[in-house]
């Protein structure tokens, strides 16, 4: 059984912005060079995987969502991954383009990330809302149905 407590302290922990395009590519590069590190990839809405997922897959998982990050939010900056670490990460967020709200700064309600890369096994962070059904095929297309 996942550590509740530890997951949720990591996820509500410090964060820094990947603020450039460029910055992203750099923390691409960290991450694929960890690929094996036992990742788990977490689409928030779809049960949390109980099992880290190969070098493949996370490496799968970057060249999949670093183009549909970039297609989906056209600005010159990026300002939707945060990351606990730059250099030695082991808790990213990544948030969908079309389910921002107010990501930075204060919010009370601030929305959930639509994916996270976690060396921590993940607890359900119980979606605010369903989780659109063009992110779920997304999803279910690149990593099929597992638990």
């Amino acid at each position: 059984m996942p550590d509740r407590t530890n997951f949720l302290s990591a996820f509500n922990g410090s964060f820094s912005g990947i603020l450039r395009w460029p910055q992203l590519d750099e923390l691409w590069a960290v991450l694929r060079a960890d690929a094996g590190g036992r990742w788990y990839l977490y689409a928030v809405g779809e049960a949390p995987p109980t099992q880290p997922s190969s070098a493949v897959e996370v490496e799968r998982f970057i060249a999949e969502i670093d183009p549909l990050l970039r297609r989906e939010y056209p600005e010159e900056h990026c300002g939707l991954v945060y990351v606990d670490d730059k250099t030695q990460p082991r808790f990213v967020k990544i948030y969908d383009p079309h389910n921002l709200g107010v990501s930075c700064g204060y919010s009370t309600n601030p929305p959930l990330p639509g994916w996270v890369m976690s060396k921590i096994v993940p607890v359900d962070l119980q979606h605010a809302g369903p989780l659109a059904q063009s992110r779920k095929r997304w999803w279910q297309n690149l990593f099929g149905s597992r638990k």
